[in-house]
């Protein structure tokens, strides 16, 4: 923990500060969620962290990828609800007078850091927690299609688990997409592309 403390020091010291969050389109939603993630992970101690793919399906579910009227208005991604009048909130359209709200952020990465906070503190999230520190205490890396099943209690949708792992394919088909690099070589060029 020290030693990551240390780290986190250091690499703020160089400049290291929580990303700006622009987006389009869902391809650059993905992306600038996907870097949000990545900075609060580098920021979370490894137990701590969640996977990336699951909290970008959840976001993009959750915020009708970041267009949502939540998302815009209050910069939240998830409907966190919050029956605390102190809390920055807004009330539902169609509900002004209930008597909860859904949580405002000062920005959609505080928005992702308040959800990946509820997953490590939350107790109807201890199957999560419980399930992340058995892969990682044992090398394994950390699988999101067997987290996500854990996460029963987040949503009231039966098929809530199946939807996040069809995202969370989808998305991994894409980076692997992008990620294949097509080499144009020159007629006499000797390097030829496998």
């Amino acid at each position: 923990k020290e030693f990551h403390k240390t780290e986190i020091n250091e690499a703020i010291f160089l400049g290291f500060k929580q990303p700006e969050f622009e987006y389009n389109d869902k391809q650059s939603f993905i992306i600038a969620t996907g870097k949000c993630i990545d900075f609060l992970n580098f920021t979370n101690d490894r137990l701590s962290r969640v996977p990336t793919s699951i909290i970008i399906a959840m976001a993009g579910i959750e915020s009708g990828w970041g267009t949502s009227r939540f998302a815009t208005e209050g910069n939240a991604l998830f409907g966190v609800r919050t029956w605390d009048e102190t809390v920055p909130q807004m009330k539902p359209r169609d509900l002004p007078n209930a008597n909860f709200g859904v949580k405002k952020y000062e920005t959609k990465c505080d928005s992702i850091r308040d959800m990946i906070r509820i997953l490590n503190n939350h107790p109807a999230y201890e199957e999560f927690r419980n399930t992340r520190t058995k892969m990682l205490v044992t090398g394994q890396a950390l699988d999101a299609k067997i987290l996500i099943k854990t996460l029963k209690a987040y949503s009231t949708t039966k098929d809530y688990a199946e939807r996040v792992n069809w995202i969370v394919d989808a998305i991994r088909k894409q980076e692997e997409k992008s990620s294949k690099i097509d080499i144009n070589t020159k007629v006499d060029s000797k390097v030829v592309p496998k």
